[in-house]
């Protein structure tokens, strides 16, 4: 950014300080980017976007942090209906830019429908895209309690996961889009079970290029864990996923797999109390703890207590997500595989009075979106996504924007639905970036049954390559609901 540039920045934020809130009150009007690619805050500015610094501090208020990745860009959140509805919705993106989700009992002979939606990457126009079911064996696997989906990164390899009536564990797989699909293959024996999570690597694969880890909540002091040498064909023993003596519960939060090979998930710490990390360097064999600095916002006390997420950005660096005792969203990261952890830093705009259900995906270094619902407290709820271009700053600023209008809510139903199972949302939610480095926000809209939405930014800035603006989508919302 040169001298004029910034000169015209800072002149631009100071003419804003007498404005209330955090950059989200005023009508919207066209906006228009510099030659430095930064938003113009005089330009627009809406109700739904927030501008803040960590815990909640209105940008405004202080430009001594701004520079380099670390500025704004002009942003507005939006969502589309995929016409499926959803339970636990997980999903996952191809090389193709096609988007995958589970919708509960929508398949053939009533299973887990794979809904495959093309053309809503990139799309200039509603009536782009599409959405359909694409599993369609000759033998379908019967509907299952927990339908899980997951896209292999560096394969393409989509794999289908379903626990059946606390009985026992499928896995099938497609390599073509959902054209095919082979299995199923038997991931565990275990009589009791939960809340299965499946990630990949690119190391350690036998007989397949990527290492593949499943992990479940398996009525143990800590949850277990297998791993696949032959791309989800075989699997080899349950085996505890935390060190040995270990008392740190169920599993509540998704595996990630890294670039360098580890593999990583969160949750309470052996102790019982706080959160860690615990990561596996020989494919989830062993495990080691790495607590989460969680002194300062202390953990949630609500049905999901035992959440804290995590992802890896495109050089292994890990970022970590957890709800704290204020039900706010708190993030830290490491530079260091885990070892040592950043101060922790609130995310969530100053107006939220509690948030659940936590997401985190990364992109490139530094390049970090957070997912979540929320409310004002007054019992509706929305859906939110937070950027961060600069996770490595001393002050990170933060882009916030609400997903759907303000008398379009995702749950209206339950005052409390943040805290506990309501609707659609289950247990978690699920969230991936595409390769323009645009965030996507699996979730359910409540108040119609359920169904299934992909959450987005319509305009912001891109989280993989030179930070710059996203290609502009078309608004959804309520419409796409028809």
């Amino acid at each position: 950014m040169n001298k004029k540039q910034i000169a015209f920045f800072l002149t631009a934020m100071m003419a804003l300080m007498p404005l209330a809130g955090c950059l989200g009150a005023s009508d919207t009007t066209v906006s228009e980017e510099t030659d430095g690619g930064f938003f113009a805050f005089e330009q627009a500015l809406g109700n739904t976007t927030w501008y803040h610094y960590p815990g909640g501090i209105n940008a405004m208020n202080n430009t001594s942090a701004l520079g380099g990745t670390n500025i704004p860009y002009f942003s507005q959140g939006t969502y589309y209906a995929t016409g499926f509805s959803t339970f636990e919705p997980t999903m996952g993106i191809t090389s193709t830019d096609n988007i995958y989700f589970t919708s509960y009992g929508n398949g053939p002979a009533g299973s887990t429908a794979i809904v495959q939606c093309t053309n809503m990457i990139e799309m200039t126009s509603l009536s782009d895209f599409t959405c359909q079911n694409v599993y369609g064996p000759v033998l379908p696997v019967a509907n299952s309690n927990d339908p899980y989906v997951y896209v292999d990164p560096w394969t393409d390899r989509i794999m289908k996961f379903d626990m059946h009536a606390l009985l026992g564990m499928t896995v099938e797989w497609s390599d073509d889009e959902g054209d095919s699909w082979f299995g199923p293959s038997v991931a565990t024996s275990y009589s009791v079970q939960d809340h299965q999570t499946i990630a990949s690597s690119p190391y350690g694969g036998i007989l397949h290029e990527t290492l593949w880890v499943f992990c479940i909540n398996g009525n143990y002091p800590a949850p277990l864990c297998s791993q696949s040498q032959d791309g989800g064909l075989t699997w080899g023993p349950e085996l505890p996923g935390a060190p040995v003596d270990c008392q740190s519960g169920g599993l509540s939060a998704h595996i990630i797999g890294a670039d360098n090979g580890n593999f990583y998930r969160g949750q309470t710490g052996c102790d019982g109390t706080g959160y860690s990390m615990y990561k596996t360097e020989d494919g989830a064999i062993t495990w080691t703890e790495h607590i989460l600095p969680t002194e300062e916002s202390g953990t949630a006390d609500t049905w999901n207590a035992e959440e804290a997420q995590v992802d890896t950005d495109s050089e292994s660096n890990v970022y970590a997500m957890w709800m704290g005792i204020d039900n706010m969203p708190y993030f830290s990261y490491s530079v260091d595989d885990a070892n040592t952890w950043s101060e922790a830093i609130m995310v969530g705009p100053s107006h939220l009075e509690g948030t659940g259900f936590p997401v985190v995906i990364a992109g490139d270094p530094g390049r970090v979106a957070f997912g979540y619902i929320g409310t004002e407290g007054d019992g509706v709820w929305h859906g939110y996504i937070s950027v961060i271009t600069d996770a490595f700053n001393a002050t990170p600023l933060i882009t916030t924007v609400q997903l759907n209008a303000p008398n379009d809510p995702l749950d209206d139903a339950s005052p409390t639905c943040g805290y506990e199972r309501c609707g659609g949302f289950g247990d978690f939610i699920d969230m991936q970036i595409d390769a323009f480095g645009r965030p996507w926000l699996s979730l359910s809209h409540n108040p119609n049954g359920d169904t299934g939405i992909m959450g987005t930014f319509m305009s912001g800035p891109t989280l993989v390559g030179n930070v710059t603006y996203l290609s502009t989508l078309p608004e959804g919302g309520a419409q796409t609901l028809a």
